[in-house]
């Protein structure tokens, strides 16, 4: 037995062990017997306000005391662990006028959502001078007073969309509850070309989250495929406030695969991230995760993430972002049992170098300022800096150098295309038309890998050189009520020829790739929503491949694999 199978091996008895906890855990009442509250403060214009005190009371007991809770960067707050009942809710800001609702109702198992608008003492003045566009009678203006706090709509989270119910005491509400479990089956993989990666070949997928305590959530995935090879995964996701970007998150991910050849890979990935006030206008959000990825021979390394976010005026903040990749604080937001399966997806790509297993890594240190320009536009400019040591370049073709970590089951390759290193410009303007589309554009220039001639002789790597490319990249996100369909669109052109991805943390924030990606989510009919069929198309017109000639023949490197995953997935 070689040292580096021993030190998977001790590492492996540790990682099981601490999962084997987490699933014993399971065993604690499904159901919740505490509500929560979440929503955002906003000025008379629309534009979230950081640092808003937030003052929950319950109206059943007086003496009861007070949870309070500040509204972070982006206006929103959060109140876990509260029992079902009316409360009072009452936010103060300085400039702005007390805010106070009344009667808000807190189901258990439920999150109800609101909306809460700050006037200033000028903005009200000028409310009380227009008029009406109905003339209202005196007594039924003295009514509306009366029971306006009491009946008012209320927005309240079931099922995973968003939905209005009233507040009223006498009301009867009757949400749906969010799904437990989903399982999937899926042919093709979301990233191909990495034995890290879920392998490019159907297979099945479970997730299913489990209430523990007051307000913990445990997320627990796994997948499994055995066309080609066996390959196998399993995640475990623990978040103490319920919900994801909320309050810290554990997470802890296994996987393996049989490469052929006698070679297996062997990956665990520990992470936690959390977030944390330091005043009215600062926030910090931060985070680490520890890789240890065994292929042959082992390697490990710790990742760390921070982001501080300082809120300049009521539409104007800035950002000071440190990552290492796979950038574990960025990436979208999806829904609790997607998010579970999207983590064993996340490994970075591992290569070989010299005959060691090394994976791709890099650090991205970035200054970004925002500027709101109204309630559903915004405008962003970041500088940013991106160093690595060992940047995956894939292709097709068959080679003789042991650098080229080949696919056994087809002309597929990862190879270690060397450091790349460079300072770097990024322009995102944002637009939300309306609660179901949203639209980014994104100008960047960056550092890329590129080649510098087309034949080579020795080290294919050293043919790589860095070079700065332009890149101009559009995203458009749908929503369709009539149908339930959710589509994602973009495409990002790249001037002149690359190797590897110029900006690659701004692709995962603002979800874009090279080329053109597609993206479908479609409800099946006569299923109330529990079957839907999925579709994640990338590259899929093939461009950007590189021809070049080498000692063993010519082969392709691309910058973007093309690839496509079908299936259907069920919720319960």
């Amino acid at each position: 037995m070689s040292r580096g199978e021993s030190g998977v091996r001790r590492h492996g008895t540790f990682l099981l062990g601490l999962l084997a906890t987490l699933v014993l855990a399971t065993t604690a009442p499904a159901q919740s017997l505490h509500g929560k509250l979440s929503g955002i403060v906003v000025d008379p214009q629309g534009v979230p306000q950081m640092g808003a005190t937030v003052t929950v009371l319950p109206e059943a007991d007086l003496a009861a005391q007070a949870l309070t809770v500040v509204t972070n960067d982006r206006g929103l707050f959060s109140a876990a662990s509260l029992r079902p009942g009316l409360y009072t809710v009452r936010v103060t800001l300085a400039g702005f006028l007390p805010a106070i609702e009344r009667h808000i109702r807190i189901e258990a198992d439920l999150t109800t959502l609101l909306k809460i608008q700050l006037d200033s003492v000028f903005s009200s003045i000028e409310r009380l001078r227009e008029r009406p566009a109905v003339p209202i009678e005196p007594d039924e203006w003295a009514w509306i007073l009366r029971t306006s706090a009491a009946t008012r709509p209320v927005l309240r989270l079931a099922d995973g969309e968003l939905v209005v119910a009233m507040s009223s005491a006498s009301a009867e509400t009757k949400p749906q509850r969010r799904p437990h479990g989903r399982l999937e089956l899926t042919s093709g993989a979301r990233r191909a070309g990495s034995p890290s990666n879920v392998v490019d070949a159907p297979g099945t997928a479970f997730a299913y989250q489990q209430s523990l305590g007051h307000t913990g959530r445990l997320l627990l995935s796994g997948q499994a495929s055995f066309e080609h090879s066996a390959a196998a995964g399993f995640a475990a996701v623990w978040m103490p406030q319920g919900e994801r970007g909320e309050g810290p998150q554990t997470t802890l991910v296994l996987r393996q695969a049989d490469l052929g050849r006698g070679l297996r890979f062997r990956g665990a990935r520990a992470a936690h991230r959390s977030e944390l006030a330091l005043g009215e206008r600062l926030s910090l959000h931060y985070g680490a995760e520890f890789l240890l990825v065994g292929m042959g021979e082992t390697t490990s390394s710790l990742r760390p993430f921070a982001e501080l976010v300082y809120a300049l005026t009521p539409n104007w903040r800035a950002a000071l972002i440190f990552a290492a990749r796979p950038w574990a604080g960025a990436g979208r937001e999806t829904d609790g049992l997607e998010s579970a399966l999207e983590q064993l997806d996340a490994f970075p790509a591992v290569m070989l170098r010299d005959g060691r297993p090394v994976v791709e890594g890099g650090q991205h240190a970035e200054l970004a300022v925002e500027h709101l320009l109204g309630p559903n536009t915004s405008v962003v400019a970041s500088v940013f800096r991106d160093q690595a040591r060992h940047t995956a370049v894939f292709g097709r073709g068959r080679l003789s150098d042991p650098d080229f970590l080949q696919d056994n089951f087809s002309t597929a390759f990862v190879y270690d295309g060397g450091a790349v290193a460079g300072w770097g410009t990024r322009l995102v303007l944002r637009h939300r038309f309306g609660e179901n589309a949203e639209a980014n554009v994104i100008y960047a220039w960056a550092s890329a890998l590129s080649p510098t001639e087309d034949r080579v002789e020795g080290e294919v790597r050293d043919s790589f050189v860095p070079r700065h490319r332009h890149s101009l990249a559009a995203r458009l996100s749908a929503r369709f009520e009539s149908t339930g369909t959710r589509l994602s669109a973009s495409y990002k052109w790249v001037g002149g020829t690359f190797l590897t991805r110029p900006d690659a943390y701004g692709e995962v924030v603002h979800q874009v790739e090279p080329f053109l990606t597609l993206t479908v989510r479609q409800p099946l009919p006569f299923t109330g929503g529990r079957f839907e069929a999925l579709a994640d198309f990338r590259n899929l017109l093939a461009e950007g491949y590189v021809p070049i000639t080498t000692p063993d023949g010519r082969i392709l490197l691309i910058p973007a694999l093309r690839s496509f995953r079908t299936g259907v997935s069920f919720q319960f």
